[in-house]
């Protein structure tokens, strides 16, 4: 192991990085470009930001900002909602929504990430309401080689035949040591996918990924994308709440089930987070830039220092997510605890891990953040099983993210 000053580490890495950066810019002016236009065109002013209580009826800015954003997500609808709690959440409304008793979901990008686990019915309580508890049914296609299987994929899904309600593809690695998938990637797999199946749902889990790329998977033939705004849309400033977004009888579907049938999106009040959700799209190419930056630093510093990355420090990128291979259970604990003691919130906290809700493991988890749980905001976390792999996600700032790379590396250096 490289036991060089951590702080010529990132000089040498920051120089030679400047061609990604430049990359990422690029990318980023021209969401950016996107999103003006769509709040031009949708007329987006002051007054949308007003809030409503109650049922929520009449919510002119509620309607505007779900407009921009199937705009700007190239589809059809959007149902964009602070009453979303997380992205499991607005997940879990999607599956509900899409499937019917006697169905199959079919994960075509291996096991989904970890908290779908009791949704689906693989683990929990029989009798909570899973989807199993309903009479739907699992199955899934392995990765071959930390990538979809295309061959397997169409194999499986021409021997289920019409059974398959939902085809579920997970954009970003999760919990997984796994490629994660561009927009172009997931364009190609349903196109092939229609080629068998053209009346199944495709259903993508886009946490991590959004304004990565130059385009999202609902412009790119997905009927549902699901996401959280403490992740990348948010951009921030989103406090709360998440989105599902599509075709308009996907959307449709999902606002019966997040609401009731007949009231679907025409209910839910504001309550003043308006303001906060158009702010946050209109940050979020920047904020995801400031990101990805972070991540490619994270990369370039603990490679040198001979740990193992995913993606590489050169490599192009289609979510946020930097895995960082501790090891051991010591460097994974050292790695997280240096995020924390080097984000603005609670950074005099020591993290331990705990068994969270939704894992299977304990996991140790740095949250440094002004909102709770918001991954685009710097933080890291892993489950403490071999092979002690710990997950890097955010920065609302590269700045801030360098000073947090450079506090793990110093945990992490005093382990070696």
């Amino acid at each position: 192991m490289n036991k060089q000053p951590i702080e010529e580490l990132v000089r040498q890495a920051e120089a030679s990085l400047a061609g990604r950066f430049a990359e990422i810019d690029r990318i980023s002016e021209k969401n950016t470009a996107r999103i003006l236009e769509a709040f031009c065109r949708h007329k987006v002013s002051a007054a949308h930001f007003a809030s409503t209580d109650g049922y929520g009826y009449d919510d002119a800015g509620r309607e505007t900002l779900e407009k921009v954003w199937a705009d700007v997500f190239g589809c059809e609808a959007a149902l964009v909602r602070p009453a979303i709690l997380c992205g499991t959440h607005a997940l879990t409304v999607g599956l509900f929504a899409l499937l019917r008793p006697g169905q199959t979901l079919l994960s075509v990008t291996g096991r989904p990430y970890d908290t779908l686990n009791d949704v689906i019915g693989l683990t929990g309580t029989p009798g909570c309401g899973s989807l199993k508890d309903f009479g739907v049914d699992y199955d899934e296609v392995p990765l071959s080689g930390g990538s979809p299987d295309m061959p397997a994929i169409l194999d499986k899904l021409t021997r289920l035949g019409d059974r398959v309600g939902v085809i579920f593809i997970q954009r970003s690695k999760g919990y997984l040591d796994r490629v994660s998938l561009t927009t172009d990637e997931i364009a190609e797999m349903i196109r092939r996918i229609r080629e068998v199946n053209r009346t199944a749902f495709v259903m993508v889990d886009n946490c991590y990924g959004e304004f990565v790329c130059d385009s999202e998977p609902s412009a790119c033939g997905a009927d549902l994308t699901v996401g959280s705004l403490i992740k990348n849309p948010g951009g921030g400033m989103a406090e709360t709440g998440g989105y599902l977004c599509g075709t308009k009888r996907a959307v449709e579907l999902c606002a019966w089930r997040y609401a009731a049938p007949g009231l679907g999106a025409e209910v839910g009040a504001s309550l003043g987070q308006n303001k906060l959700m158009f702010k946050g799209l209109f940050y979020a190419p920047h904020t995801v830039a400031q990101a990805l930056k972070t991540a490619h630093l994270a990369a370039a510093v603990f490679a040198r220092m001979g740990f193992g990355t995913n993606p590489a420090w050169d490599k192009p990128r289609a979510d946020i997510i930097q895995a960082i291979h501790c090891g051991t259970a010591e460097r994974l604990v050292a790695f997280v605890r240096g995020i924390q003691h080097g984000s603005p919130i609670d950074a005099y906290l020591t993290c331990e891990p705990w068994d969270m809700p939704g894992y299977q493991d304990p996991v140790i988890m740095a949250a440094g953040a002004f909102t709770l749980g918001s991954s685009i905001e710097l933080s890291a976390d892993g489950p403490v099983r071999p092979p002690y792999i710990a997950y890097l996600q955010g920065g609302l700032t590269y700045e801030s993210g360098k000073y947090a790379i450079l506090s793990a590396a110093r945990e992490v250096q005093n382990t070696l």
